[in-house]
C-alpha cells in the first residue's frame, strides 16, 4: 500500500513507521481510515467488538489482512489495557461506538455503556500505562445541545443531548474532559483531542437507519426509497473530509503546533445547507437505476433534530484545516463507489477503487493547496 503514494507528503511524513491504534477499525470510517494509514506507511493495529455482517468495506476491502486486528470489547478494562500494554501505539485513534441514533432508543443502556464506559476504558489505560501516545477521541456533532438554531455549534457550546445517542456522545466528550483535566494535562506522556463531526457519507457505508445505504441498497435492487425526515438538514461530508482533520489534529498535537486537550470540529462550510432531499437527488444524479422515486414515511416514534450545522472556524484558524470537496464532488464520490460495486462497470475490486479514491480526494486537495496535503 505504502508505495503508491511514497512521493506524497501528506501530514508531514508523520504517520511513516508508527505504530497507530484504531478502535471500530472494521466499521466505516475505521475502514476507511486503516486504508488511508496503510498509504501513510504507518503500521495499523485495529480494536473492534465485531465484524459486521456482509456486505461491509473491511471485507470488501480485505483490510484484515493489511492490518493487525483483535477483536475485543471496549467495555472490557482489563482487556483495553492489556492490549494498548502489548502494541504500545504512538497514536490511538478512538472510534470504536455504537453510532446508530434509531438503536440507541432500542438500546439505551447498550449505548450508554459502549459510547462512555468505552471511551472511559481507552483514557484510563492510558492514565495507568502513561508513556507517549497521542490520543484522537472522535464522537460526534450530536454531542451538542442542539436547540436548532441556524448558526453553527462551537466547541464551546453546551454538551448534551435529549435523545440517548446524543446523550452518550454528550456523556464520552465529559468524560474525555475529565481525564484530561484529571491526569493529562500536566506531567503526563499522553495527549488528547476531541474530534466532532457528523453525517459522514461515503462509499462502503452499509449501515441500517442511514439514508445513503438504504439508498443504494434501495437502487441496486430496483426498488423504492423508505426516508424519514426530507426536510432534515445535516452536515453532510465525505468520510475522508473528517479523516484528514483527525489525522490532521493528530500530526500537529505530536508536533506541539496545538495544544493538548483541545476540541475540534469538522464539517462543511457553514453557509451551505442541504436536506436529506437534496442529497438524495444529487446521489440519484449518478446513478442509473430504473426507479428512483422516494416514499415518505414519517416516523414518530423518537425524536430527531431538524437542524444541525457545526463552526469550523477553530480548525481553521489553529490547523489551517478546510473542507476539501464540495456538496456535488461528495455526491459524485460516494455514487461512484457504490456504483463500481454494485454494476461492476470497472475491473477493479473495492481495495483498488478505495485506494484510488483516496489519491484523488488527495490531489484534490494539493490543487486547492490544503495544508495537510503540502510539505
Amino acid at each position: 500500500m505504502e508505495n503508491l503514494v511514497n512521493n506524497k507528503t501528506m501530514f508531514e511524513n508523520i504517520y511513516k513507521g508508527k505504530k497507530v491504534l484504531v478502535t471500530g477499525h472494521t466499521g466505516f470510517k475505521g475502514s476507511w481510515l486503516c486504508l488511508w494509514l496503510k498509504m501513510l506507511g504507518a503500521d495499523v493495529f485495529g480494536i473492534s467488538n465485531e465484524i459486521y455482517k456482509a456486505p461491509n468495506l473491511y471485507e470488501a476491502a480485505d483490510i484484515d489482512s493489511q492490518i493487525v486486528s483483535h477483536i475485543a470489547d471496549i467495555r472490557d478494562l482489563n482487556k483495553m489495557t492489556s492490549l494498548i500494554k502489548n502494541i504500545q501505539p504512538d497514536f490511538i485513534f478512538h472510534l470504536a461506538a455504537q453510532p446508530i441514533v434509531k438503536l440507541a432508543y432500542e438500546e439505551p443502556v447498550d449505548t450508554f455503556t459502549t459510547n462512555i464506559i468505552g471511551t472511559a476504558n481507552i483514557l484510563e489505560a492510558l492514565r495507568v500505562l502513561n508513556y507517549p501516545c497521542i490520543a484522537i477521541m472522535i464522537t460526534s456533532d450530536k454531542c451538542y445541545d442542539n436547540v436548532e438554531w441556524v448558526w453553527g455549534y462551537r466547541e464551546t457550546d453546551q454538551l448534551g443531548g435529549k435523545d440517548p445517542y446524543s446523550a452518550s456522545k454528550g456523556g464520552a466528550e465529559l468524560i474525555i474532559k475529565t481525564y484530561f483535566h484529571s491526569y493529562f494535562k500536566k506531567n503526563s506522556s499522553v495527549k488528547i483531542a476531541s474530534v466532532r463531526a457528523g453525517n459522514v457519507i461515503g462509499g462502503g457505508d452499509w449501515a441500517a437507519n442511514r439514508i445513503v445505504p438504504d439508498c443504494f441498497r434501495a437502487w441496486a435492487s430496483n426498488e423504492k426509497v423508505v426516508i424519514r425526515s426530507p426536510n432534515a438538514t445535516r452536515p453532510w461530508q465525505h468520510v475522508l473530509e473528517p479523516l484528514s482533520g483527525y489525522l490532521r489534529t493528530g500530526q500537529l498535537l505530536h508536533q506541539e503546533k496545538i495544544d493538548n486537550g483541545e476540541a475540534y470540529n469538522f464539517g462543511p462550510p457553514t453557509d451551505k445547507n442541504y436536506t436529506v432531499i437534496d442529497l438524495i437527488k444529487a446521489l440519484a444524479n449518478d446513478w442509473d437505476a430504473d426507479n428512483k422515486d422516494i416514499l415518505n414515511v414519517e416516523d414518530s416514534n423518537f425524536l430527531e433534530s431538524g437542524l444541525l450545522k457545526l463552526n469550523i472556524d477553530k480548525a481553521l484558524f489553529d490547523m489551517q484545516w478546510i473542507p476539501t470537496l464540495d456538496f456535488d464532488q461528495t455526491a459524485i464520490f460516494t455514487s461512484e463507489w457504490y456504483k463500481n460495486y454494485y454494476q461492476k462497470l470497472t475491473d477493479q475490486d473495492s481495495l483498488q477503487f478505495t485506494t484510488i479514491q483516496i489519491e484523488q480526494y488527495v490531489r484534490v486537495a494539493q490543487s486547492k493547496d490544503i495544508s495537510w496535503a503540502l510539505r
